[in-house]
């Protein structure tokens, strides 16, 4: 297969038939009788609060899908005990839409130390333990328990996710696609509004779902057509890894599930592979056993144009949770209703990030008009607005409009990242659109302030001092969180992110812009403890940095190994999948997975908590850096305790079955004492 100039053959809404939209989608029955409908050709079944905004997944597919004509209803958290819940609406005509919701189950359910949340922002009232673990498979048997022969097709951010074999963490096993667990038909992986739209039209034409293996996004079960060729990916003997360039039709064959479950170098092969076949504009199917069967991907969605992004976001949106709430709160809807959304997408490629592996690498990017309508209404039609747009901005807050300066090199591109391990020479950084937006946005009648609350990239605003100003100038309030990470080499080369260096010269830009404001603005760094590739005295020199720095820390991200991001990969295999993977050639990663390094990494990110002084005053000694226990400014804790403090000191070790305790060295080694 050719590289492509990235276009689609049709635009998103070619075919759309709208009818007159619904207040909300409806959630009842009471609902659907008051819009004459005698049944749902599609019912969306979701583990989030239904809130009818385009910050929530369901709401754009169901707004979408009925600008083409459909009568879509929504299920949201239903009880999953019985599949009497999911027949409430009647039997949908076309298919059953599932998905998890926003975020993946077990990562809005489990902290990084596998411990259950007490809350969750995407429920009413905050309250946790709405939606089952792993709930996408969980809705989608009882949708096949209720109406057995409609067609279930998977969507959203957990199923794209776990779209192939995958680590799973809170079982710590690898786990089959969830297509295969759910038993549903179709799986649409990353921004499905063309799939989507492409499948509820073939679908309610009479065509089969085994027959939609033609679809860019969508995963299902085929086998692979005689006119194929397959590339072996899964020969870990060959440095080739299925990468060879052919002509005519070519499939890439991971390493079976059975293979990736025994072999930790095949599945980080697997990882590899998949990422490197990211590109909408060179990207070539997959394929993958599981048992009997082959798991198909077809290429990744092509990303949508500002037309179409924009058709997407003016959709008649209620912009509001659905009444059936009443005055109940949504943490997530409190947050970000007066936000706006002007992107989508990510080239920064960070390993321990979902965003790329969901969103793609191309960012897609609305209008400046579309942009100052959706601003408009917030002011208008918003209950509570006070004239302050909370944040503007995208899964990154400065990557608007950027994009490659050759289409034609960008369709043939296979770089997991456009900045790493530097900016690379063929990347627009310019920020002017930016600032003639944020200009514009001020502009607008009834706005006070417009905000920019975090996703800053700073090695791309540094190449733009007159952003950083107007940053500074008008769009900070008091703090800016930014995420540089760590400060050693060793484990950002395994994130892919820039060094220090970078963070320090945007720091002296961003004080020297706030001085020059006659502001007092203030940089609130973010770090992640534990990652793969970390070091002990890794952690011992950013706790060392922290405190020249004079930085404490209040909250702290330990690392949690999200499904199929890179550094997941890395966690489990203990193989570097951004270099080539190959039987005895493979580049070797520690992962930090023991419980008592896992704390001690996250003690050095909070060195002041003296609660963590008799931790990392043991860990000190073994290391050999007696040096650092003192009350000089150069050391990193005090000798002495202060009373009632240091509770971790106080715990009792781990006790196995036969009675023996477990001791726990710094590298995580288990010793028998």
């Amino acid at each position: 297969m050719d590289t492509q100039i990235i276009t689609a053959e049709k635009p998103l809404m070619a075919q759309a038939r709208p009818r007159k939209p619904a207040p909300f989608l409806p959630m009842s029955r009471a609902e659907m009788d008051a819009l004459g409908w005698d049944a749902c050709d599609i019912v969306l079944v979701t583990g989030d609060a239904y809130v009818d905004h385009p910050s929530f997944g369901m709401a754009i597919i169901g707004r979408l899908l009925e600008a083409q004509g459909f009568r879509v209803g929504i299920i949201s958290q239903p009880d999953w005990h019985s599949a009497n819940p999911f027949k409430v609406l009647g039997k949908p005509k076309v298919f059953f839409g599932v998905t998890g919701g926003n975020m993946d189950s077990m990562v809005n359910r489990y902290t990084a130390d596998r411990r259950i949340r007490s809350d969750d922002a995407y429920t009413a009232g905050g309250e946790g333990g709405k939606r089952p673990d792993r709930c996408t498979v969980v809705y989608a048997q009882r949708c096949r328990e209720a109406f057995k022969d409609v067609p279930i097709v998977l969507g959203g951010i957990e199923a794209s996710l776990r779209r192939i074999a995958h680590y799973d963490y809170w079982s710590d096993k690898v786990r089959r696609s969830v297509l295969a667990d759910a038993k549903a038909d179709l799986l649409l992986y990353g921004n499905a509004e063309r799939a989507v739209v492409e499948v509820a039209q073939r679908l309610a034409a009479g065509e089969a779902p085994r027959s939609l293996d033609d679809i860019r996004g969508v995963a299902l079960f085929r086998r692979v057509p005689e006119d194929y060729a397959e590339l072996h990916a899964d020969d870990l003997d060959s440095a080739d890894e299925g990468a060879t360039r052919q002509k005519g039709a070519t499939v890439i064959r991971l390493p079976a599930l059975e293979q990736v479950e025994q072999d930790k170098e095949a599945y980080a092969r697997a990882s590899r592979v998949l990422h490197r076949e990211s590109n909408p504009g060179n990207a070539r199917p997959l394929v993958q056993r599981h048992g009997d069967r082959d798991l198909w991907l077809n290429p990744p969605p092509i990303p949508l144009t500002s037309d179409e992004m924009d058709a997407v976001y003016d959709l008649p949106y209620a912009r509001a949770p659905h009444p059936s709430y009443g005055e109940a709160k949504i943490p997530a809807w409190d947050m970000i209703k007066f936000s706006v959304t002007i992107m989508r997408g990510c080239f920064g490629g960070c390993t321990f990030c979902s965003i790329t592996e969901h969103e793609g690498r191309i960012i897609q990017n609305r209008s400046e008009g579309s942009i100052l309508r959706e601003i408009e209404k917030i002011r208008d039609k918003t209950p509570g607005f006070t004239g302050v747009i909370s944040d503007i901005g995208g899964p990154t807050a400065n990557m608007y409009r950027m994009a490659c300066k050759d289409p034609k090199v960008e369709a043939a591109c296979r770089r997991p990242s456009c900045v790493f391990p530097e900016i690379c020479p063929n990347l627009n950084t310019s920020h002017d659109d930016l600032i003639r937006l944020y200009r514009k946005v001020r502009e607008t009648k009834g706005i006070k302030k417009v905000m920019v609350a975090s996703g800053v990239r700073y090695d791309l605003a540094v190449e733009s001092p007159e952003y950083i100003k107007e940053l500074v100038t008008h769009h900070v309030g008091g703090y800016l969180k930014i995420a540089p990470e760590h400060t050693e080499r060793g484990p950002l080369d395994k994130m892919m992110k820039p060094g220090i260096g970078a963070y320090n010269k945007f720091k002296r830009m961003f004080d020297a812009a706030a001085e020059q404001a006659g502001k007092k603005y203030y940089l609130i760094p973010y770090f992640i403890a534990a990652h793969p590739g970390t070091t002990d005295e890794d952690m011992m020199n950013l706790a060392l940095w922290l405190k020249k720095n004079r930085y404490r820390a209040d909250q702290v991200q330990t690392f949690l190994p999200s499904p199929m991001a890179t550094a997941t990969a890395m966690y489990h295999t203990g193989v570097n999948p951004l270099r080539g993977v190959r039987r005895g050639g493979s580049d070797k990663v520690e992962a930090i997975k023991g419980l008592r390094q896992r704390r001690l990494h996250k003690a050095f990110l909070r060195y002041h908590d003296p609660d963590n002084w008799p931790v990392l005053r043991e860990a000190l000694i073994e290391m050999g850096r007696r040096d650092l226990i003192g009350s000089r400014p150069d050391q990193l804790v005090p000798a002495h305790q202060p009373p009632g403090t240091g509770k971790a000191a106080g715990t009792k070790r781990p006790v196995r079955p036969g009675g023996k305790t477990q001791r726990f060295t710094t590298k995580g080694l288990r010793v028998m004492k």
